[in-house]
C-alpha cells in the first residue's frame, strides 16, 4: 500500500506557484516528509487529504483510489485523515467525547463511535484520560488525541503536520512512541523540519526543497553517505546536504 504523487502542480494564486510538478512515493509504514519552514509540507498534506485541490497531477492511494472520483471520495476522505498543526480539542467534551465525535463526524453510527473511542485512547496511551477535559489535556497529549481521532474511524492512512512542534523531549519520545506502536495496518506521513527522531521513529524519507522533491527513499539510503556518523548525526548531515542548512 502506498501513496503515489505524478507531477503534481498547486497555487494558492496564479502567481504564488507552491509546486510546478512534485512527483513521490509514500509506501505503507512511517514516513517523515522533511523540508524548512515554507517549503510547501502543510500545502502537499492538505492535496494528499483532499483538503485542497491539485491544478494538475493526481494522487493516488492503494486500496483508496483517488479522491478526484467523486464517487470515491467519501471513501478516499475517511480512510485518509489529516491533523493540522494548529488543531486541537473541542470545548466542553471529555477526551472520549471528542474521539467519539470525531468517529461520528466521519459517518460511524454514535454507539460505535462511543465504543470504539475506547480502543483509539487506548492505542494512544490516553484512556486513563478518557474522563478529562480534553481542553485541559497538556499538548503532547492534545497531539496524541488528534491520533485517536483519526485512529477511531478506521482511517488507513494519518497524516500529521509538525506534530512535534513546541514539545519538550519527553513529550517528543512519547510521541514517537505511539506512532511506533501504531497497528500494522495504519501508515503515517509526518512533516516536520527537526530531525531529532527520524532514524528511531521512521523507515522512509522525502525531503521538499523549493516545490519540489530531491531525495525520496529508505532511512537507510537516506544517511548512506555518513555511514560513519552516529544515526542522529548522519540524518542531520543527509538533511543539511539538500536544504543547505547548518542545523
Amino acid at each position: 500500500m502506498a501513496v503515489q504523487i505524478d507531477e503534481l502542480a498547486f497555487g494558492y494564486r496564479r502567481d504564488h506557484r507552491v509546486f510546478g510538478s512534485v512527483s513521490a512515493v509514500f509506501p505503507s509504514g512511517g514516513s517523515v516528509l522533511l523540508g524548512p519552514n515554507g517549503a510547501g509540507k502543510s500545502t502537499l498534506l492538505g492535496l494528499i487529504a483532499d483538503t485542497l485541490r491539485p491544478q494538475a497531477g493526481t494522487i493516488h492511494v492503494d486500496g483508496l483510489g483517488s479522491a478526484r472520483d467523486r464517487e470515491n471520495r467519501r471513501r478516499y476522505r475517511r480512510g485518509v485523515a489529516w491533523l493540522p498543526q494548529r488543531s486541537g480539542a473541542f470545548p466542553g467534551l471529555t477526551a472520549r467525547e471528542h474521539v467519539a465525535y470525531c468517529g461520528w463526524l466521519k459517518g460511524l453510527s454514535r454507539s460505535d463511535a462511543w465504543d470504539g473511542a475506547v480502543a483509539a485512547l487506548t492505542a494512544v496511551d490516553l484512556f486513563a484520560r478518557s474522563d478529562v477535559r480534553a481542553t485541559t489535556l497538556s499538548g503532547g497529549q492534545i497531539r496524541r488525541l488528534g491520533v485517536a481521532g483519526a485512529l477511531v474511524s478506521g482511517a488507513q492512512w494519518i497524516l500529521l503536520d509538525e506534530p512535534t512542534a513546541g514539545l519538550d523531549p519527553a513529550q517528543r519520545a512519547r510521541f514517537a512512541q505511539v506512532i511506533q506502536n501504531l497497528p500494522s495496518e495504519v501508515s503515517v506521513i509526518v512533516s516536520t523540519h527537526q530531525t531529532e527522531d527520524v532514524a528511531t521513529t521512521y523507515d522512509h524519507v522525502a525531503v521538499l526543497v523549493d516545490g519540489h522533491v530531491p531525495f525520496s527513499g529508505s532511512v537507510d539510503a537516506f544517511t548512506e553517505p555518513f555511514e560513519g556518523l552516529s544515526p542522529a548525526d548522519a540524518i542531520t548531515a543527509s538533511y543539511a546536504r539538500f536544504t543547505n542548512e547548518d542545523d
